[in-house]
């Protein structure tokens, strides 16, 4: 086996791990409504902490992943995601459960940050479109995750149980990927944040990863609460794995209908079918309907972040690691915005209307991918 080829797998990995432990603590949303007694409002409270403490490690990521080789924040930042999973599982005050959500999304950012840093340096020693295969990756272990999530929930195990499984497995397969990781991957040039007037194809590459962030993290926290309260299905989980299923699979099948159709028209069709698709969810809030709309949301949302990444590379003024850092901070502040508004939203109106959000924000990806590419053609 080539060395590549060892790289890509072990960075692999690490994408399915961490969608493997999101989609556990995102999968459980409603077990910590229901356990605290938390009302719309005050789950878009705790929800806050996520946002807000993975905003707090955007810089830092961005200065680690400059300052040295991405490998080794990326490893030491993952054992801290791990560690604050369990936290979670375990805390049993609404103060204590703040915490460890907040080192939770601190932990996971520093570690997104550098794990797609290491996707691009894995992508160049390729001609082939291969970042889309990573993103599908994480996508399959959220995938997973739900499934054993549901299975759990369904056999009524214990939360802090379910997060110590979920973590005891993810510190093994950690630590045996960890030496076949990308060294050396700093880059000299494009490290400095340049503050003045905004390079207008880092804006729209953010304000896109903006919009997706809005819609695809409004989806992980609220499928699960939409199915088990609107639907009043019993294993509420089935909303947020229809999802992840069918965003896995596109995400895996994206590099090839990049390649045969171009980026541009993938932004425009999958952005319509985001907007189809959550039009079904309000329109018919019943249990097949709702599920058809999640799968069609899951195809629709799946390739704007791997196309949005893998753009990112293409910066003339800023280095892979310090654009994404740029970019995912867009990201933060939709995540930040989003799940909170649609819990205020719900609590004002209802949950139903409240995912109105997600085709405002699937709509907006298609005039900014025009934008984009314009900006494009100039380089």
């Amino acid at each position: 086996m080539t060395q590549q080829s060892k790289q890509r797998i072990a960075l692999s990995v690490y994408f399915f791990l961490v969608g493997f432990c999101f989609a556990s603590w995102a999968s459980r949303i409603p077990s910590i409504k229901t356990n605290f007694g938390l009302n719309e409002a005050e789950l878009g409270n705790l929800l806050l902490a996520m946002p807000i403490s993975s905003l707090i490690g955007l810089p830092i990521s961005g200065w680690l992943v400059s300052k040295f080789n991405s490998r080794n924040p990326m490893f030491l930042a993952y054992i801290l995601h791990i560690f604050s999973l369990i936290l979670i599982g375990f805390a049993d005050k609404i103060g204590w459960l703040f915490l460890a959500v907040s080192l939770f999304s601190f932990a996971m950012r520093i570690v997104n940050i550098s794990m797609n840093t290491q996707s691009l340096m894995v992508q160049k020693n390729y001609t082939k479109k291969i970042n889309g295969s990573f993103h599908g990756l994480w996508s399959l272990g959220g995938l997973v995750g739900v499934l054993f999530s549901t299975f759990l929930v369904k056999n009524h195990i214990p939360m802090k149980e379910h997060f110590m499984y979920v973590a005891t497995v993810g510190l093994i397969m950690g630590i045996i990927a960890y030496p076949f990781l990308i060294r050396n991957d700093k880059v000299s040039t494009g490290n400095k944040l340049i503050f003045g007037k905004p390079d207008k194809f880092i804006l729209y590459l953010g304000l896109m990863v903006f919009f997706a962030a809005l819609c695809e993290g409004g989806m992980f926290d609220w499928s699960g609460v939409y199915f088990k309260e609107v639907v009043g299905a019993e294993v509420f989980t089935l909303g947020y794995l229809i999802f992840m299923t069918f965003m896995a699979l596109s995400r895996f099948f994206s590099d090839k209908v990049v390649d045969h159709i171009g980026m541009k028209k993938t932004y425009l069709i999958g952005a319509s079918i985001v907007a189809i698709g959550v039009l079904i969810v309000i329109i018919f809030p019943y249990f097949w309907p709702v599920l058809f709309g999640f799968s069609i949301v899951g195809i629709g949302v799946a390739a704007v972040f791997p196309m949005t990444f893998t753009l990112a590379g293409n910066s003339k003024k800023y280095s892979p690691g310090m654009a994404l850092s740029i970019i995912s901070t867009y990201g933060i502040v939709g995540m930040l915005i989003g799940p909170p508004l649609v819990g205020y939203l719900a609590h004002l109106f209802n949950l139903k209307y409240a995912f109105i959000l997600f085709i405002f924000s699937g709509l907006m990806l298609i005039p900014l991918s025009q934008l984009l590419f314009k900006e494009l053609e100039k380089q």
